[in-house]
């Protein structure tokens, strides 16, 4: 049964796949129900599989198999906070390893196109950090990465 409030993501005919990754990546994620469609439809066949109802990290969503005409931009995203670099980079490594790729202070996009925020809670602690100097030396340090580095950006606070 969809919640009363559910994210719906629009895919090219891989709704299943992503959502199969998703579960298999993210703690407090699965799959809970595959609808096939009654009939045929513009980007897909009757039988074919047309929406995916799947949790991600206990966030309820909804994967649409619209068809090619909508793709996935940086204006919608997941942000993920990490308790520490392992975590960090296990997630980093899952989404960009599995045929997605790296973008600027940690984010990245997975293969379908969807934007991930794998964001350690040591970087938000630091770029929200109470001595201005010290919070824009965090900045600054991140500004500078891809993948987030917990060790510089503790680093930066200190120097």
């Amino acid at each position: 049964m969809i919640s009363k409030n559910t994210i719906c993501l629009w895919y090219d005919g891989s709704a299943l796949e992503a959502a199969t990754f998703y579960a298999q990546t993210f703690p407090d994620s699965t799959v809970t129900t595959v609808h096939h469609a009654p009939g045929d439809y513009p980007a897909g066949k009757q039988g074919d599989v047309l929406t995916v109802e799947f949790m991600v990290m206990g966030i309820p969503c909804l994967g649409l198999n619209g068809g090619p005409a909508f793709k996935h931009n940086e204006a919608f995203s997941f942000q993920v906070a990490t308790d520490d670099q392992a975590e960090t980079d296990r997630l980093w490594n899952a989404i960009v390893g599995n045929g997605g790729q790296e973008s600027a202070c940690g984010w990245c996009k997975d293969k379908w196109g969807l934007s991930w925020q794998i964001t350690p809670r040591a970087l938000t602690a630091a770029i929200t950090h109470p001595d201005p100097a010290s919070a824009k030396r965090a900045f600054d340090a991140m500004m500078n990465m891809t993948k987030i580095d917990i060790a510089v950006i503790e680093a930066a606070l200190k120097h």
